[in-house]
């Protein structure tokens, strides 16, 4: 432990060239005085051939590698512990500073799914949400986002090498801890580094970016990047959305579904489709009743709802929906002719499931990184 904190304060002194899309990395080899196509080599051996070891990029001079050495790092999140699902999904803490964050993949038969968070806690506090009990600590910077997407992506070849070969990530969604319209400068920087030819290389279709709805940022993004948009809208109407969902009561759902219409008016991502997000919460919003305003204020928006039923975290009075009132919620919609699925359970053994995120990290001073790269 006091090895790792005594490489973290010496890399805190220099640059994490994790944090850079292709623009910045550009700009800072110029400032080496190097050549533009110098920032290109970089990223192709960051994001193509997973190397982040100066040392190793052999088609860089000895001199530029020492240059970088000299300025700059590749700097991983520090993962302090990994459990496993009984259904297979995993939950990666990683240590930022002294907080933990949690990262989540979740196979199926040929692809995964990568949650990752944006932030340490969450200040939105909605009622039903673990994180939103932590309250908020800070944004994650680029580097932190970017390292949990490289670490994973990472992880799960490490595991193909180890005769265990596991289902590829193929999709990644912004619903981890904290809200990422709240960190907007950074999840800009990420979105281009995720979609970039040069980053990730992903589809603008398989990157979600789900938010609660803070309405400026969604009407800020709309047309400056299209990628996949969720919205946690778990509410029918405002009198429970505001009890449930703070936020609300500044930007109300009118306003939310104004501004989501604007951002599908300039996106082609997922079929000009938006996800609406509802949780299932027994005798709160699950009323046939809720499913009829539901289906009233959604008639008009290209969407996908997707049933959530909710997982239970620790000093909460709510409960999960159960099967008939989820069933009968879910048949009243399929009726009206809305594409809508009930989201599966998984990871919630490990507390893994959509709002149980927390960033455990009572153990931490014991644990050790399981995967030193």
């Amino acid at each position: 432990m006091f090895k790792k904190q005594c490489l973290e304060n010496k890399s805190k002194k220099k640059i994490n060239l994790l944090n850079f899309n292709l623009q910045k990395m550009i700009n800072f080899v110029l400032q080496l005085g190097e050549k533009k196509f110098r920032a290109i080599q970089i990223m192709e051996w960051i994001y193509k051939k997973n190397c982040i070891k100066f040392e190793k990029m052999n088609n860089l001079s000895n001199f530029l590698q020492e240059k970088l050495k000299k300025k700059s790092v590749i700097q991983l999140p520090y993962c302090i512990k990994e459990l496993k699902s009984t259904d297979g999904t995993i939950k990666w803490n990683f240590l930022f500073d002294t907080e933990c964050v949690e990262t989540i993949y979740i196979p199926e038969k040929k692809r995964a799914t990568l949650c990752i968070s944006s932030q340490v806690g969450c200040m939105l506090n909605c009622k039903f949400c673990a994180t939103g009990k932590l309250g908020y600590t800070r944004n994650l910077l680029v580097s932190e986002i970017i390292g949990q997407i490289w670490y994973a992506i990472n992880r799960i070849n490490q595991y193909g090498k180890q005769a265990c070969i596991l289902p590829p990530i193929k999709n990644i969604v912004m619903m981890g801890m904290g809200e990422p319209l709240l960190n907007l400068k950074n999840i800009l920087i990420v979105i281009d580094i995720i979609l970039h030819k040069y980053g990730f290389n992903f589809s603008k279709n398989k990157v979600t970016l789900s938010t609660a709805g803070l309405v400026p940022a969604i009407n800020k993004i709309a047309g400056k990047i299209d990628v996949s948009l969720a919205i946690s809208l778990h509410a029918s109407n405002d009198c429970v959305r505001n009890t449930i969902m703070p936020i609300n009561k500044r930007y109300n759902i009118k306003m939310l579904l104004s501004s989501v219409k604007n951002y599908l008016n300039k996106s082609t991502a997922n079929r000009g489709i938006v996800t609406i997000e509802y949780v299932m919460l027994l005798y709160i919003n699950d009323d046939k009743s809720h499913a009829k305003e539901l289906a009233c204020l959604l008639k008009n928006i290209p969407c996908k709802i997707n049933l959530i039923p909710w997982n239970s975290i620790k000093n909460s009075s709510y409960k999960c929906s159960s099967y008939n009132r989820i069933t009968t919620f879910f048949e009243y919609l399929k009726k009206k002719g809305f594409i809508i699925t009930i989201r599966k359970n998984r990871g919630s053994d490990i507390q893994a499931a959509c709002g149980q995120l927390i960033g455990t990290q009572n153990s931490f001073r014991k644990s050790i990184n399981i995967f030193n790269l």
